[in-house]
């Protein structure tokens, strides 16, 4: 099965997509896709979307998986912002045919870590224990996004 993380953020969405064989994680590619502050909202936009429909077509995963929107009473516009990259995410899923899940924060924390208030850095460490890599992604929100895929592949593992 090939999963694909999605974290989407209107500068920077970080994407990891895996694949699970048998009782083994793979990476199979992983980075971002950056857009620039001085565009137009539409344009970053359809940036985003392409840039999903193109990952879609290279990599053909079986599912796409995005954290749900914790929205805070203090930054209301962060969350107006992140529903704008979510939602142009879930129509490129959706135009492909691509089922997708989405969990809270806490119950990727917790699959991954074993804690639901686990720290990015243990979480960053345990993502890249889980796939056997040598050096720590980059961006931050490349690790969220193959911790959102390696989350999705132990709950679903853990409902069979």
């Amino acid at each position: 099965m090939i999963i694909l993380g999605i974290d989407p953020a209107l500068a920077i969405t970080g994407y990891g997509v895996i694949q699970v064989s048998r009782d083994r994680l793979f990476l199979h590619e992983a980075g971002i896709i950056q857009t620039r502050a001085k565009e137009d909202t539409s344009k970053r936009l359809d940036k985003i979307y392409r840039g999903v429909i193109k990952l879609i077509e290279d990599t053909h995963p079986h599912c796409l998986v995005l954290e749900k929107i914790y929205s805070h009473y203090r930054h209301p516009t962060t969350s107006y912002i992140l529903g704008q990259a979510r939602g142009v995410i879930c129509l490129a899923a959706a135009s492909k045919g691509i089922p997708f899940f989405e969990y809270s924060a806490t119950r990727i924390k917790k699959a991954i870590v074993g804690k639901g208030l686990a720290s990015k850095a243990q979480v960053q460490r345990m993502v890249a224990n889980s796939l056997g890599l040598e050096t720590l992604p980059r961006y931050m929100d490349v690790t969220d996004a193959l911790a959102l895929a390696i989350a999705h592949s132990y709950i679903i593992k853990s409902k069979i």
